[in-house]
Formats: C-alpha cells, structure tokens, sequence
C-alpha cells in the first residue's frame, strides 16, 4: 500500500525508533531465562486470544481506585490510549467528544463512527449515533479499546470500539459508601453492594448508583446526574454463564454553548448568550435491560446468546432564535423525543473443527423506533426557554440484521491467519405526522416521509507471526462503512429530510508489532484510511446543521505504547499517536438559493485537514500504587492543535497539562477506608477542551476548566 506518511520526517523518525526498541527487546529477551508475564486476555475481537496474539491495535485498561479519580466520565480512565481522542466538553449537555483515529471527529455532540458497548449491551443505535452517559464507573471492571481494521467486525460505524464491563459479585457481602467533592461546588455521592454466590444457582450481585452534581465550570453550567448499574451473574452447573444487567441514568443540565475566539479571550467562562434569555438546557432519561448467556456444549462447540431493551427520552432547548423558525417548515427551537430500542445477538463458536482452527458465525439484530417532536422554544408573549406550539412531529424507524464470520487458523507454529465477513446493512424509514398547506406555497409544510437501505460486505483479514514467545509482528486489511445518522439526515436544502446523503465506505491498513517482557509491554503500529463519500459538513440551514458527501479523506499515522511495572508498585506509561487526516480532493461549494454571493457550503480545497483532529498527542504517567498504605500518581498530557472547520479558518491551540493525585489506604479487619486528594490542570493553563467543528455562527471554543480539585473518602464493611 502507499502511504503519504512516510514522507514525513517523523514518520521516519518512529519507525526508526521502533525498529531499534524492537531490535533491543528481542536480543534482551533471547539472552536471559525465560519469565513468566501475566496473560493480557482480549474478549473486544472474540477470537479468545492473549494480547499479544491479537493482530490489532487493542488495549485493556483496568481501572484501580487508587489512581484517585472522581469517577464522573471516561475523560478520568481512558487515558494515554494511543489513536483515540477522548474531550472533556465541561458541557454535560453534551456527550464526551470522542474519536478514534480521526473517525468520529465531526460530531457537534454525542459519539458517531464508533460502537459502544456496555456490558455486552449496545450504547451505539443502528445508524451509528451513541452515548457514554450510562457506564457507571463505580462498578466497572475493565474497559477494552480497539483501534483499525479489526473494528469492522462490529459493522456500521465500527471506525472504533469501545467494550465497558461492570465487575461481578465475589466473595463476601459487603458495601461501600463514598463521598467526593471539589471545585465548582462539585459533589458526588456513591453506593455500592456486592457479594458473591452461597450455593450453587444462586446469583453473585453488584449493585452500584451515584449521585452527581455542580454548578460548573462556565457561566449556566450546573448539572445533576443520576446513574444505578445492577449485573447479576449465575454460574451453572452445566457450564452456562448467564448475566443481567438493568441500568438507569437521568440527567438535567444547563448548556452554555460554544463561544467565538473573541468570546473566550475576554471571558472563558461566559455563557454564549451573555443575558441567558434561552436558558439552554438538556433532560436525560434513560432505562435499559439486557441478559446475556454462555454455554459450552462440549470441548468444541459453545453458543452465546444476548438480548436487550431499553428507552430514552431527551428534551433539549436551544439558543435558535424566533426570527429563524419564522420559515414555516423550520423545526423549532426545542428538541423532543422519546425512543424504544432493542436487539439480539447470537453466535457460535467451534474450536479445532480443523487442526488449530477456530470458527465464529453469529447474527446481530438492532432495532430503534422514535417519536420525535420539534416545539417553537417561546410562547406567545415572546418568552424564550420554553416549549411552545409544535413545529415538528415524526416517527422513526430502523433497523440492522446482519450475519458475521470469523475464523482464526495457525498454520505454521508461528504463523496464524484471521479473517472475518459481516454483511451490515440498515434500513431507515421516516413517517411525517406534521403536514400543513397553505394558499401561499411559501408557507407550505409538505410531507417528508420517505425510506432508505444502506448496505455493504465487510471484509477483513489480518496475518500475524510470532517471532518470539515475547515478540509479535502482524499486518492486516479490511473495509469499513459508516452510515449517516438519522440526525444527519434530518435537515437538507429544502429543510426536509436528506434521503440522497450517502454513507461513507473506506480502505484500512494496518502493519503492527507488539512486545511483552521484562522491559514492559510495548506496542507500535502505522495504519491507513481511505475513504469514499465521507460524510462531512454542508452548512447551516436556518440554524440547523447539514451534511454532504466528501469524494475521498485520507487518514494515516502511527501510534506508540509501553507500560511497564517498573519496581515493586511503581509503574510507568506513555503514549504517542501522530494522525493526518485530510481531504484527498476538492470538494466543491454549495450554492445558497437565497443569496447567490454567500454559497451554503464552501469549497474545500484538497489537502485541507480534517478539522476536530490533532495531528500529534501525547502521554506520560508515573504511579505508587500499593493496595494500601500511601499512593501516588502525576501524569501529564500533550494536545496539538486542533482546526475548527473544513476550510481551516481558526485553530484551538495546542496545550500541555499536568495532574497529580495522593491518597491512603486503611484497611483493619472488615473495614477498609480509602481517602484521596487531587489537582488537574496542575498549572492553570488556559486552553480549549474541544471544538464545535463546522459551527455557523463561528462559536467553534468550548473552554476547559483552569486548575481545579477534588477530595473524597470511602468506606467499606466486608459482612
């Protein structure tokens, strides 16, 4: 394959430097005696196989209390994982903004072209839109993370994968009750009861809920958050496994927006609308249920099985004028919906059918029917912030049913071949309930009902070649599809629903090699992204944003990792990703109807970059982290700069922060009670924690917080 990054000086810079790391971990390794590592297990590809034999870029993280964390949002976990891009919006109106390798990188809001997972459990929806609001990082267990193209296997918007599961009851009853609080009047309070099974069919339990609020680091900021998690596990006699999950999380907040560079130099901490006459603000519900069960039916054959159901419900006032919805076919200033979602997943797998062979053959179905509504946000004396007469009113549907193969074949003792096919396709269909005719066809609302089917095979595979019992090379191929959302889809020119919006389809190489010995876990890898009809910005249309397809983007760039147990609880981390993203050809304007001398959308030139994207970002931690007495940790975090639109018109800069934490552990017979203090943003720098990418009003900055604390303490009872 060609890649354009290898005619970057630091590309060649790295690869120098793996090859000469890789050079001194395989002669060290084959001078000494052999030591015995811990086995790094990975589920996310379901090939049941050790970290070091999987052919992608895969991480598992296993958070430990004592890195003394608030426990609000991923932002504090998943840290110095190498390719994704995780920001803290300090807006929890708003989603985590969140991409892996440049995918994903437009979203104004929620997660899009990478598939979440919670316990087993879809956060992603059928058309690829998701959310990380409901993993409950009290009870969590580990997180796995899987970059490149072995993320094809979970089909439609599968740039990335993120797979969160809860811990499972063990041992003893016991409970634990925590408190934290720190800067902005932040507070969050915590329950968790756990024990393990007394008898043989009777279920080890995990109950966790928490309660979160602050007033926030901006002006109109505060936040309330709810969040329960509950998994019962029953193991079997007969071998089966079953799980049951049910979670809830319900959110109020208050949204103060994205501000101009203007804005956010004179005051970071302002609200957008300097007298708050919107009121902007977000109402979360959210509840779901899933059960998932295992069975090996013998040494070869065993089947999985998963199901779920759950519903959402989002009201959302927002800062559109009433100028703006004047246009009888606008949908309003307040957003509306209740949403049923459900599924199944089934598969099964066969090992040494064939001499060191492994087969996958699974079906998944997802389904989401939505009622979604559309209200002016003023009433008639003109006040705004409140749900006035109804300007839209749909129901809509889809759904995916697709089929996947895997297989995993060691031919040669070192040398094994995976490869999988999954046929995803998605089905949308959209019933308009909100029909008006006038005599003048100006004021007409017609109907935009209408349907679409997106499909695509996706194929992958990925060699790999075991050099050493410490050291793996493997390089792999697969292609790659990505769906719009039904959001994207809502607005088009006409201001009904974009029906013609194509989804995107790409190319990803990967060449990879890994290192697991005495000198720590190493990873290196320099991958490649082509893609076709990228969905990318078309402009605003009365305040509401649109999309169009872009003829081809190109993503490539390498990425570094190493953590290793440097001496006794001492352990050490860091990360590199270098990423570049840009338009592989000209992509031209869109023409405004209503005012030829001000296109819709402009052109965007070839070679433009990616906006949302950081070119290079960083990563170091050091820890002391024994499970009682004293700990410690300092981390510190490099973010290049970041372009706000298509045309690369303004930048947020880039930036360096530190955090450091410290904490105590007692523990005296069934007791156990663990206190910490920490400080992020240890030098109170002033940067940008994400960027609204593509805004029509040039509010692209949405500040970070400056120096900030946090406190708590815990306290747990063993019965």
């Amino acid at each position: 394959m060609q890649c354009k990054a290898f005619n970057f000086p630091i590309q060649m810079t790295l690869l120098g430097l793996t090859a000469s790391i890789c050079q001194c971990l395989y002669a060290e390794t084959g001078s000494t005696e052999p030591v015995l590592l811990p086995t790094i297990q990975i589920e996310v590809t379901r090939t049941d196989t050790a970290w070091l034999n999987t052919p992608a870029s895969v991480y598992r993280i296993e958070p430990d209390k004592n890195q003394n964390n608030v426990g609000v949002n991923l932002t504090e976990t998943l840290k110095g994982v190498p390719g994704l891009q995780l920001n803290n919006r300090e807006n929890y109106a708003q989603d985590l903004q969140l991409s892996m390798r440049g995918f994903g990188a437009r979203s104004t809001f929620g997660v899009r072209g990478v598939r979440i997972y919670v316990d087993g459990i879809p956060a992603t929806m059928p058309d690829g839109q998701g959310q990380t609001s409901n993993i409950d990082l009290s009870s969590l267990s580990h997180i796995e993370v899987l970059g490149g193209p072995f993320s094809s296997l979970y089909g439609n918007s599968s740039g990335g994968a993120i797979l969160t599961t809860s811990k499972e009851g063990s041992g003893q009853d016991s409970i634990e009750l925590g408190y934290s609080a720190g800067s902005h009047n932040k507070n969050r309070a915590d329950v968790i009861l756990q024990g393990g099974a007394k008898n043989a069919g009777e279920p080890s339990y995990v109950v966790s809920s928490s309660y979160f609020d602050t007033d926030g680091y901006r002006e109109h900021s505060a936040a309330q958050k709810v969040l329960s998690n509950t998994k019962l596990t029953w193991d079997l006699e007969d071998g089966s496994k079953i799980n049951w999950i049910v979670n809830h999380v319900d959110i109020h907040a208050n949204d103060p927006q994205g501000l101009t560079r203007e804005q956010w130099k004179a005051n970071p901490k302002q609200v957008n609308d300097a007298k708050n006459i919107f009121d902007v603000r977000k109402e979360i519900n959210q509840t779901q249920t899933g059960l998932t069960w295992s069975k090996p039916l013998n040494d070869q054959h065993e089947i999985y099985a998963m199901a779920y159901a759950g519903q959402r419900e989002v009201t959302q006032y927002q800062s559109i004028p009433n100028t703006a919805q004047a246009n009888p076919r606008h949908a309003g200033g307040v957003i509306d919906f209740s949403r049923d979602y459900y599924g199944t997943d089934l598969r099964w797998t066969g090992k040494d059918l064939l001499p060191n062979t492994r087969f996958t053959a699974g079906l998944a179905f997802d389904s989401m029917d939505e009622e979604r509504k559309g209200f002016e946000n003023f009433d008639a004396n003109g006040n705004y912030g409140v749900k006035g007469d109804l300007r839209r009113n749909e129901n809509n549907t889809l759904w995916n049913l697709d089929p996947y193969l895997q297989a995993s074949w060691t031919f040669l003792p070192a040398w094994t071949v995976d490869a999988g096919l999954r046929y995803s396709n998605v089905h949308y269909q959209s019933k308009d309930h909100y029909i008006k005719f006038d005599a003048d066809p100006n004021k007409n609302n017609g109907d935009d009902s209408g349907k679409t089917d997106y499909s695509k095979l996706l194929p992958s595979i990925a060699l790999t070649w075991k050099m050493t019992p410490e050291f793996t090379s493997y390089i792999s191929y697969a292609k790659g599809f990505e769906t719009p959302t039904f959001t994207e889809m809502a607005y088009s020119a006409n201001d009904g629903m974009n029906f013609n919006l194509q989804p995107a389809s790409s190319d990803n190489y990967e060449l990879g090699i890994k290192a697991q010995n005495v000198w720590g876990n190493f990873t290196a890898a320099i991958f490649q992204s082509k893609t076709q009809n990228d969905i990318v910005s078309a402009g605003t249309e009365n305040g509401r944003a649109t999309f169009r397809n872009a003829d081809r983007t190109l993503r490539e760039g390498a990425e570094l990792s190493w953590n290793k147990a440097l001496w006794r609880d001492l352990t050490a981390q860091a990360s590199y990703s270098y990423i570049d993203a840009t338009f592989d050809a000209f992509v031209p304007e869109i023409a405004n109807p209503s005012d030829p001398t001000k296109p819709k959308a402009v052109a965007i030139p070839s070679g433009n970059l990616i906006p949302g994207i950081a070119k290079n970002q960083a990563f170091a931690a050091v820890g002391w982290q024994p499970e009682t007495g004293f700990n410690a940790g300092l981390d510190i975090r490099y973010m290049d700069k970041v372009y706000v639109d298509d045309v690369n018109s303004d930048v947020a800069p880039s930036y360096t922060v530190v955090s450091a934490n410290a904490g105590y552990v007692w523990t005296q017979a069934d007791w156990k009670v663990r206190t910490y203090v920490r400080a992020d943003n240890l030098f109170d720098e002033n940067y940008i924690g994400s960027v609204i990418v593509n805004d029509g009003n040039g509010r692209f900055f949405e500040p970070a917080d400056g120096m900030n604390w946090s406190a708590g303490f815990s306290v747990t009872k063993v019965f």
